[in-house]
C-alpha cells in the first residue's frame, strides 16, 4: 500500500518538477548597449481591465525581447521577457507568473506573448496596434 502511494505521488510530481527545472535553467540575454529601446504608452484593453499606463521596450537583432508595462512609477503592472523559445510573463495583470515556450502559454497571456512579433516587425512604426479575440493592445511610441 505504502509503495502505491509513494508511486503515485512521485507520477504526479515528476512532470511538475521537470517543467519547474526546465524554468529556472533558462537565462534570457542580459539588455546591452546594441538592444533598441522604446518609450511610450500602452492602451489595454481586456474583458474585465482597460488601462494605460507606460511601457518600456526593449529588443535585440537575434530577437530577445523585453517589455515592461506600468502604471506610474513604481507600480509595475506586467513584464515579459521573451527569446524565441521561451517565454517569461509576470505581474498582476499576468495573475503572478507563468514561463514556458511561447506556442504553450495560456490563453489569458497569448495576447502578451504575441506583441514581441508586433514589434520585431515593425521597429520604426510610431503606433502600433494588435487585436486578438478578447483583448486589443495600442502602442505609441
Amino acid at each position: 500500500m505504502q509503495r502505491t502511494i509513494r508511486a503515485a505521488i512521485f507520477s504526479l510530481a515528476a512532470p511538475f518538477c521537470l517543467t519547474n527545472c526546465q524554468t529556472f535553467r533558462h537565462q534570457f540575454v542580459s539588455p546591452a548597449s546594441d538592444w533598441q529601446t522604446k518609450i511610450g504608452q500602452l492602451q489595454y484593453r481586456g474583458p474585465k481591465t482597460s488601462l494605460i499606463g507606460e511601457v518600456l521596450v526593449r529588443y535585440s537583432s537575434a530577437g530577445d525581447f523585453e517589455l515592461n508595462f506600468t502604471k506610474g512609477p513604481g507600480v509595475a503592472l506586467l513584464i515579459v521577457r521573451q527569446d524565441n523559445k521561451f517565454v517569461r510573463v509576470s505581474g498582476p495583470l499576468a495573475r503572478g507568473s507563468w514561463s514556458g515556450p511561447p506556442n504553450d502559454a495560456p490563453g489569458r497571456l497569448r495576447g502578451w506573448v504575441a506583441l514581441r512579433q508586433l514589434i520585431l516587425r515593425s521597429p520604426t512604426q510610431p503606433r502600433l496596434r494588435l487585436t486578438t479575440a478578447h483583448e486589443s493592445f495600442s502602442f505609441v511610441f
